[in-house]
């Protein structure tokens, strides 16, 4: 038997679409994606192994802080009923946003009532 095959359409064994990108390219690409890697907390902060110095640390927790105080206004409006989110949004409160609304709304009639009893 010889090497050669007569079976099949010519075009098949074409590489068309199988083209090798240049390694400038691949490399650049690397070079581009090199600090979008990581995954998202990842680091612990309180590592002991970290390599970070204490005034790394303690600037890290400051900020830390600061972003637990500061809330949008979507969750300030939440609070203080659950339905208003979805009203912003032009939509209809959802039954489970509803019923935390009625649910808050007895709470809070009973708080006056116990405060002023």
């Amino acid at each position: 038997m010889g090497g050669n095959s007569n079976v099949g359409n010519s075009q098949v064994y074409e590489d068309g679409d199988q083209k090798n990108v240049a390694n400038s390219v691949l490399e650049q690409e690397k070079k581009d994606n090199r600090f979008h890697e990581g995954k998202e907390h990842s680091h612990k902060a309180l590592d002991s192994k970290d390599e970070r110095t204490i005034a790394n640390k303690l600037e890290r927790e400051t900020k830390r802080e600061k972003e637990d105080d500061d809330e949008s206004e979507e969750t300030k409006a939440l609070k203080k009923d659950p339905t208003l989110p979805a009203k912003m949004h032009g939509n209809e409160p959802s039954r489970g946003a509803q019923i935390d609304a009625t649910i808050q709304a007895e709470e809070e009639e009973e708080l006056r009532r116990k405060g002023k009893a």
